[in-house]
């Protein structure tokens, strides 16, 4: 899945601007593009990953071939329903077998495998939070891919 693939991963909460919309519409374009990017990958529970996928969303309407996959950090088995559900906005949606029993950890580990499995990470992350008393999430995330020599590209 590396090759061709992308992950998003940023802040709960982000100051979402036309400005930030613009150039995410154009970076996952040059990806598309230039780089055959047609795999995106989401995680969950952050402003950051609801508006990546709607923008990828609105993508695919000009580039239908790119799929869209959750990668859940809850739920390891769903119902048909749920699944369906979930389909209404991906094309595909998994559970990591490795994050079962992860405890705290679960959207940690999700991080990591969503970055083990991409070449690219889009990231929204400020620096500011690498002053508060315990790692952010995001800055988790980041130092993981950045050591996995990732292509990372910021949008903060």
């Amino acid at each position: 899945m590396k090759r061709n693939t992308c992950c998003f991963f940023g802040h709960r909460t982000i100051n979402e601007t036309e400005e930030l919309k613009s150039r995410l519409i154009e970076i996952i374009e040059k990806l598309i593009v230039e780089k055959q990017v047609d795999t995106f990958l989401f995680g969950s529970k952050s402003q950051f990953n609801s508006l990546c996928l709607e923008l990828v969303t609105k993508i695919k309407e000009k580039y239908p071939h790119i799929k869209r996959v959750y990668v859940r950090a809850e739920y390891p088995y769903i119902s048909e329903h749920y699944k369906n559900y979930l389909l209404e906005s991906y094309e595909c949606t998994y559970y990591p077998e490795k994050i079962i029993n992860s405890g705290r950890a679960t959207y940690i580990e999700r991080n990591y495998e969503m970055i083990d499995n991409s070449q690219f990470c889009i990231v929204y992350y400020d620096e500011q939070c690498a002053t508060l008393p315990s790692k952010s999430g995001t800055k988790i995330a980041l130092d993981y891919a950045i050591k996995q020599c990732k292509i990372i590209i910021k949008v903060l």
